[in-house]
């Protein structure tokens, strides 16, 4: 300027608004709070339980309840993994480096979880045969005693946990989500999922997986100790004991398949992917030439869709083709024209 002063051009004023409208919140899923609070609320029932049977154990003499008690004691270990991935999920929900927010850290620990569960149905195992080969002799009186209370704890622990969460506020109601008509476009669908909002949480599934085992083997144990005390059957406490570790270990399979797969973006499979294709390519002109799908959320989805046509739309039209698949929270489309117009 001639007097010397600088003044920014208005233009790059009006470039730096219309970018802000292009960012977003990188956290698709809401989190569980009530949740998180069910299970810290399990881990202080079980806990306390634990330091009780040890504690009666070492002024009883107690075998059964000091061996019930360290059993307790890794359920402490395994809710608290849970309750740990809740409360670092949520305490880095806005943290930008997360490039599609913290949920996996839950799904993370419900894997740890899931492989502890696997660790304790082996260590029954192997102490369930030593059993049959060299049977040691049960006080079943107090056996019995252990097994009742460990069988009311683990039910009340998996009522509370498995409450149902209440529905949190959505974000925007339906329709109401920003649209930048460019790539990279950020639609919020949580309005449309959150009344699944318990759906395909794993951390959950894995805390209420290890409540749900330990009372399955605790009934178990009731009926093999019962059997023991009046009828003799000493041998039906190892046998017990090994039907009970193939249970836990059923569960623990079926929750570190279910996690790595999140873990592992294992998606491509999903209903959802084969909805894209056929919103995408239902004009009879466009073909899907590389499409990637993962989970991000409970509910939600993240989509990479490569296009090809020999008429192409913009991208926000294609955007638009599958605005009504609520799972999808993020969509990047990228466009290109059919190389002489021969494509397939």
């Amino acid at each position: 300027m001639a007097d010397g002063t600088f003044r920014r051009p208005r233009m790059d004023v009006m470039a730096i608004h219309d970018l802000s409208a292009f960012r977003h919140d990188h956290s698709v899923d809401p989190g569980n709070p009530a949740g998180e609070r069910r299970t810290w609320i399990v881990v202080g029932i079980t806990a306390a339980t634990m330091v009780a049977e040890i504690v009666a154990g070492l002024l009883t003499g107690s075998m059964a309840l000091l061996a019930d008690g360290w059993h307790m004691a890794t359920h402490v270990v395994a809710l608290s993994i849970a309750g740990i991935a809740y409360r670092l999920a949520r305490r880095w929900a806005r943290d930008a480096r997360f490039a599609f927010g913290t949920w996996k850290i839950e799904v993370l620990g419900a894997f740890a979880s899931a492989l502890l569960l696997g660790v304790v149905a082996l260590a029954m195992v192997v102490e369930s045969v030593k059993r049959f080969f060299r049977p040691e002799a049960i006080d079943f009186g107090p056996a019995l005693v252990v097994a009742v209370v460990g069988l009311v704890v683990n039910v009340v622990c998996a009522f509370v946990l498995a409450r149902p969460s209440p529905r949190p506020p959505a974000s925007s109601a339906p329709g109401q989500a920003s649209s930048p008509k460019a790539e990279g476009e950020h639609r919020d669908h949580h309005d449309h999922h959150h009344h699944g909002h318990d759906h395909h949480d794993l951390n959950m599934s894995s805390a209420l997986a290890h409540v749900v085992t330990d009372a399955l083997t605790s009934v178990l144990a009731i009926v093999a100790l019962a059997a023991g005390l009046w009828a003799g059957w000493n041998w039906l406490d190892p046998a017990v004991g090994i039907l009970g570790a193939v249970v836990i270990a059923w569960w623990a399979k079926g929750l570190v398949v279910d996690s790595a797969r999140v873990l592992l973006d294992r998606e491509m499979d999903s209903p959802v992917v084969e909805q894209i294709r056929i919103a995408i390519q239902s004009d009879g002109d466009t073909e899907i030439a590389d499409l990637h799908v993962w989970r991000v959320g409970r509910a939600s989805h993240a989509a990479v869709i490569t296009v090809v046509a020999k008429d192409p739309l913009t991208p926000a039209a294609y955007r638009k083709r599958v605005a009504g698949i609520a799972s999808l929270a993020h969509v990047s489309v990228e466009v290109n024209r059919c190389p002489h117009g021969d494509c397939p």
